[in-house]
C-alpha cells in the first residue's frame, strides 16, 4: 500500500478533516456512557442532587455543620455562600424556590467554577452526614448503637430546653474531632466520592426543609442530561455521515486517479511489456484490484482512525469508572489479539493467491468468448466447461476457505464480548455491594468495555482485509512502476522537411526480451517512396517482426532503421507513428459506428475523404448497402462484420489517414482475388507518391511490386523484382511454384 501512498495526496485535506470528524465523534460515543452514569447515579439515585454542596441551606443547620468544621474550612464555606435574610432585598427573588426563607435566614450558593465545587465537596460531605446522623440518632436513640457512635449520654435524658447539638456545642473540640474521626475511619477505604455520596439523602433532607420541589429537580436533572446526550448522539451521526461522504469521495477519487494511470501507462508498453503481462492480468488489476483498494480505502478512513480513539478514549474513562476492573478490560482485548493473530496467520496466504486465481478465471472465460466458434466447430464445449470449473472451483474453495475463517470470527467475538459483560456485571456487582462502586458507574465500566472490544473488532477486521488489498496494491504497483522498453529520447529530433517516406534498414537484427536466439539477422534493405516493397517468406521467418520494428513496437537489438536518413529512435513516438499508416495482421475494430472508425486515423478528415477511402478499400459496396451508411454500428471487436470486411474498414482507416509510409502487414489475406486484385490497382493510384510496405503470403499480390525482400529464418534471402528473384532465389520460387502455375508465374 505503501507504494502507491502518493495517490492519497490530492485528497489530504479531506483526510485530515475526516479525522477530525472521527475525533469529535469518537469524543461524543465516549461521553454517552458517562452521562448515562450520572443519570443512574445522580438522577435516579440521588434524585438529582450532584453534589454535597446544597444550593441553600438554612443558618441554623449551617451553624451546626461548623461544629465539625476546622477554623479554616469554616473560612472557605463561608466564602462560598451568602447569607440572605428574610426582610433583606434579595429575599423575594429566593422565597419561591425556597419557602423556609420566610421563617429564618438561608445561605445561597454563589456561582462556583467546578474546581472549586470539587474542593468544597468533602468540606461539606462529612459534617453533614454526621450531622445528618446525630439527627437520626435525636429521633432513634438505638440508633446511635448500630452507627456506632458513642455520645457519652444519653439524649433523651438531656435538660428541656437544650438539645444535641448545643450539648455538643458546649463540649470540649476533642469529642467533636472524634466523631469526625470516626466518619474518616469509616470511609477512608472508600474515597471522597463515597463521602460525597453518603451525604447526598442530607442534602435532599435540607432542601426538603427548605420546602424544595425535590421531585421536579430530579426531573429537571434527568431531562438536561437527557438532553446533552440527544445532542452528543445527533453530533455524532452528523460526523458520521460527513465522515462516510469524505470516505467515499477519497476512495473514489484515489480508484479513479489509479485506473487513470494505470490506463495511460498501458497505453506507453510496448510489445515486450504486454509479454509480460497478460490482457487478462492487465483487465483484473485495473478492475477488481483498484476495487479491493477502494473498499478498504472507504473503511481505513472510517475505523482505522476511528477504532485507536475510541479504544485509547474507551480505556482512559473505564479506568476512571473502575480501575480495580482493569484486568477484566485486559482479559479480553488479550482474547481479541489471540483471535486476530490467528485468524491472521491463517487467512493470510489465502489471499496471496486469490488475485492470481482471478487472473486465471479471466483468462479462461475471455478465451473462451472470443474463440466460441472455434469451440463449437470442434465440439469442445465439454473441455471448455471443464477448464473453466477447474479455474471457478479453485477460485470457489480459496474465496469459501476464507468466508469460513471470517465466519467463524464473528461468533467468536460476540462470544468474547457476552462473556465480558457477564464478568462485569458479576465483579461489579460485589463491587458496587461493598460500596466501592455506583451502579451507574459499572454500566458506564460495562459500555467502555464494549466500545473497546468494538475498537479492537474493527481494527481485526481491518488486519483480515488489508493482506488482500496489500496483495492487490502491490500488482498495480508493479505495473506503474514498469518503465517501457521504449522511451522518447530527452532531445527529439525532427524529420526533414519535406517528408519524403524512404524507409531504410541498416545492419538490423533484434531478439525478442529474454531469449536466447535472434529472430532477425543483419537485415538490409531500403524502402523508396511511389514504390511497393514487398516482404514475403514462409511462416515464422520473421516478416511480421520486420515491420513491427518500423513503428517502434519493438527496438532494434543491432543495426538502426532510419526515415529519410534519420534514426527513428532519435524523434519522438508521436511523430514517427504520424507518418505511418498501420494496418496490422489481426485487424482491429472498435464499438461505435463505421464514421468513428475512419475517423480514427484523422477525426479532421472530409467527408469525401472518408468517401473515397472506402472506394478505394473495395468497402463500398457493404457500407452503402447498409441503410445506415457511415453511420451503421460496429459491435465489439467488430464481430458483426465479416474477416473480410473488417480488413476492408482497417485498410480505408489507414488510408483516410494520408500518410507518407503504409504498413500492410498481411493485411489482404481474407480478400478473394478478385477484390484484393482491385483494391491493389486503386491503392497504387492512391498512393502513387507514398511508400507501401506489404507483408504477405501470396505471391500473386506481389508479382508487380517493385521491390521483393524475401525471408527465411530472419535473413534476408532474396531481394529483387519477381521475375528476378525466381531465377536467383530458390526459397522465393519455391514459394511461388506452391501457389501458382509456371504460366501463372510469367
Amino acid at each position: 500500500m505503501l507504494r502507491l501512498i502518493k495517490y492519497l495526496k490530492p485528497y489530504i485535506l479531506f483526510l485530515l478533516l475526516a479525522i477530525a470528524l472521527l475525533f469529535v465523534q469518537a469524543n461524543a460515543d465516549l461521553a454517552l456512557p458517562d452521562y448515562l452514569s450520572r443519570i443512574v447515579n445522580n438522577g435516579i439515585q440521588q434524585g438529582g442532587v450532584e453534589n454535597a454542596v446544597p444550593q441553600a441551606i438554612r443558618q441554623s443547620q449551617m451553624e451546626r455543620l461548623w461544629l465539625f468544621m476546622s477554623a479554616e474550612d469554616k473560612t472557605a464555606v463561608l466564602d462560598a455562600y451568602t447569607l440572605v435574610e428574610p426582610a433583606s432585598p434579595e429575599a423575594a427573588s429566593y422565597l419561591e424556590q425556597y419557602p423556609a426563607l420566610a421563617d429564618g435566614p438561608i445561605y445561597v450558593l454563589n456561582d462556583l467554577e467546578k474546581a472549586e465545587m470539587e474542593r468544597l465537596n468533602p468540606l461539606m460531605g462529612k459534617p453533614l452526614l454526621i450531622v445528618y446522623s446525630l439527627e437520626q440518632i435525636i429521633a432513634d436513640p438505638a440508633l446511635a448503637a448500630e452507627m456506632g457512635i458513642d455520645l457519652g449520654f444519653d439524649p433523651a435524658q438531656l435538660p428541656a430546653g437544650l438539645d444535641l447539638f448545643t450539648m455538643l456545642g458546649m463540649a470540649p473540640e476533642a469529642q467533636r474531632q472524634e466523631m469526625s474521626d470516626l466518619v474518616d475511619e469509616k470511609f477512608a477505604a472508600l474515597g471522597e466520592s463515597m463521602v460525597v455520596q453518603a451525604a447526598i439523602p442530607a442534602v435532599k433532607a435540607e432542601y426538603e426543609a427548605l420546602g424544595m420541589d425535590t421531585g421536579r429537580l430530579q426531573t429537571e436533572y434527568i431531562l438536561r442530561v437527557g438532553g446533552i446526550m440527544l445532542l452528543l448522539t445527533l453530533l455524532a451521526a452528523v460526523c458520521t455521515v460527513t465522515v462516510g461522504y469524505l470516505s467515499a469521495r477519497i476512495a473514489a477519487g484515489v480508484a479513479r486517479d489509479m485506473r487513470r494511470d494505470v490506463f495511460q501507462k498501458v497505453e506507453a508498453f510496448s510489445n515486450a511489456e504486454f509479454d509480460k503481462f497478460s490482457t487478462a492480468s492487465l483487465i483484473t488489476r485495473t478492475t477488481n484490484d483498484i476495487t479491493q483498494i477502494q473498499m478498504v480505502i472507504v473503511m481505513m478512513v472510517r475505523m482505522v482512525f476511528y477504532a485507536p480513539i475510541m479504544g485509547v478514549g474507551g480505556i482512559i474513562r473505564a479506568m476512571g469508572k473502575g480501575s480495580s476492573m482493569w484486568w477484566v478490560i485486559a482479559i479480553g482485548v488479550m482474547m481479541l489479539i489471540t483471535l486476530v493473530v490467528v485468524v491472521f496467520s491463517v487467512a493470510v496466504p489465502k489471499f496471496k493467491i486469490i488475485q492470481k486465481l482471478i487472473d486465471r478465471l479471466n483468462l479462461v472465460a475471455r478465451e473462451n468468448l472470443t474463440g466460441m466458434l472455434v469451440i463449437r466447430a470442434f465440439n469442445m464445449q465439454s473441455f471448455e466447461e471443464q477448464r473453466f470449473d477447474k479455474a471457478n472451483l479453485d477460485l470457489t474453495a480459496v474465496s469459501l476457505f476464507i468466508n469460513r475463517v471470517m465466519v467463524v470470527v464473528m461468533p467468536l467475538m460476540m462470544f468474547i464480548m457476552n462473556g465480558l459483560s457477564i464478568l462485569i456485571i458479576w465483579v461489579g456487582a460485589h463491587q458496587v455491594a461493598q460500596a466501592n462502586m455506583q451502579v451507574g458507574d459499572m454500566m458506564a465500566f460495562m459500555q467502555y468495555a464494549m466500545q473497546i472490544v468494538f475498537s479492537f473488532l474493527m481494527l481485526s477486521f481491518m488486519f483480515i482485509i488489508l493482506p488482500r488489498a496489500e496483495v492487490s496494491a502491490d500488482r498495480i504497483a508493479d505495473v506503474l512502476e514498469t518503465e517501457p522498453s521504449i522511451n522518447d529520447p530527452q532531445a527529439p529530433k525532427e524529420f526533414p522537411t519535406p517528408f519524403k517516406g524512404t524507409v531504410e534498414f541498416r545492419n538490423v537484427s533484434f531478439r525478442y526480451p529474454d531469449a536466447e536466439e535472434n529472430v532477425l539477422c543483419g537485415v538490409n534493405f531500403t524502402a523508396q517512396p511511389g514504390q511497393t516493397t514487398a516482404i514475403i517468406g514462409s511462416t515464422g521467418s520473421g516478416k511480421t517482426t520486420v515491420v513491427n520494428l518500423i513503428p517502434r513496437f519493438y527496438d532494434v537489438t543491432e543495426g538502426a532503421i532510419l526515415l529519410d536518413g534519420v534514426d527513428i529512435r532519435e524523434v519522438t513516438q508521436h511523430a514517427l507513428r504520424d507518418k505511418i499508416g498501420y494496418v496490422p495482421q489481426k485487424s482491429v475494430l472498435f464499438s461505435g459506428t463505421i464514421e468513428s472508425n475512419l475517423r480514427y486515423a484523422d477525426e479532421n478528415a472530409s467527408e469525401a475523404q472518408i468517401q473515397r477511402a472506402v472506394q478505394i478499400a473495395q468497402a463500398e459496396e457493404f457500407v452503402t448497402g447498409n441503410p445506415d451508411g457511415l453511420a451503421a454500428e460496429v459491435a465489439q471487436a467488430g464481430a458483426n462484420f465479416s474477416g473480410g470486411q473488417k480488413q476492408r474498414l482497417s485498410i480505408a482507416r489507414a488510408m483516410v489517414k494520408q500518410p507518407p509510409i503504409y504498413i500492410y502487414d498481411d493485411s489482404f489475406s481474407a480478400l478473394d482475388f478478385r477484390t484484393d486484385a482491385a483494391l491493389r490497382r486503386a491503392l497504387k493510384e492512391y498512393s502513387a507518391s507514398s511508400t507501401l510496405l506489404i507483408v504477405t503470403q501470396r505471391v500473386s499480390t506481389i508479382k508487380n511490386a517493385e521491390q521483393i525482400i524475401v525471408l527465411d529464418n530472419g535473413e534476408v534471402v532474396g531481394k529483387g523484382r519477381h521475375q528476378e528473384l525466381m531465377e536467383t532465389c530458390p526459397t522465393y520460387k519455391e514459394i511461388a511454384l506452391s501457389q501458382l502455375s509456371l504460366e501463372e508465374l510469367s
